[in-house]
């Protein structure tokens, strides 16, 4: 298992007393792997040290209202490719497909779209699958970085770290037309019931119904890779 990848997923995960305990092999692992720079593995320390040692119900409210109550930065990564959609729906009939065909059965009440998910199963794959899938949601992590750069967030260093762990730079063009969906205040409820008001995600039989760029990451997902040359994988964190 890719240990560095399991970490992130960790990491992007609601906070607990649990995760709490474990933040100190968490950081561990983050800090020893070289595909990171230097000021990519120091960026992520603040973070790492604010869930080891900060008041849960802190964490835990800073992390709702981050994103819970925000779609634009939303851990639900179809969800910044076509919303509630349809589409959406048979895109992750497919996703949930991709996942039991290699042999990996999520154990969360989270859709299968949500990051922590992906990144969870992404750590049980080939290195160069792993980098293909990364890329494909380069602008969405650009996107997302920028927006916790704003709000003076430490969790924007963990996008930047999956940036580099991608080894792709993100389209200009695609991110542009991410940041130009406009923000609600996670303390105005009004404001967020009107943008949470649309359709229900439907579960479509077609795993085909998907938008293209969906469909081109699950099907470089399915096809077998080899490993990337002198990468390394490890023991999942715990």
């Amino acid at each position: 298992m890719d240990r560095t990848l399991k970490a992130i997923s960790l990491l992007l995960s609601y906070p607990t007393r649990e995760l709490q305990g474990a933040m100190s092999e968490i950081g561990g692992v983050l800090a020893s792997d070289t595909r990171l720079t230097a000021a990519a593995r120091r960026d992520l320390r603040p973070l790492v040290e604010a869930l080891r040692s900060d008041d849960i119900y802190d964490l835990e409210e800073k992390y709702v209202m981050l994103f819970d109550r925000s779609r634009t930065l939303s851990l639900n990564l179809f969800e910044h490719v076509h919303g509630e959609s349809r589409d959406r729906g048979g895109a992750m009939v497919s996703l949930i497909e991709t996942y039991r065909d290699g042999g990996f059965e999520p154990n969360t009440t989270e859709l299968p779209d949500h990051l922590p998910v992906l990144l969870e199963f992404l750590s049980t794959r080939p290195f160069a699958e792993v980098q293909d899938t990364l890329a494909d949601a380069a602008h969405i992590f650009s996107a997302l970085s920028e927006r916790l750069a704003r709000r003076d967030s430490l969790y924007g260093a963990v996008f930047a770290a999956l940036l580099q762990l991608a080894g792709v730079e993100a389209n200009k063009e695609a991110v542009a037309e991410l940041l130009q969906q406009p923000e609600v205040d996670p303390n105005d409820l009004e404001a967020l019931d009107e943008v949470w008001e649309e359709s229900e995600v439907l579960f479509g039989p077609d795993p085909n119904a998907g938008c293209p760029q969906v469909r081109d990451m699950l099907s470089r997902m399915d096809e077998p890779q080899n490993p990337a040359p002198g990468s390394t994988t490890g023991v999942a964190a715990e």
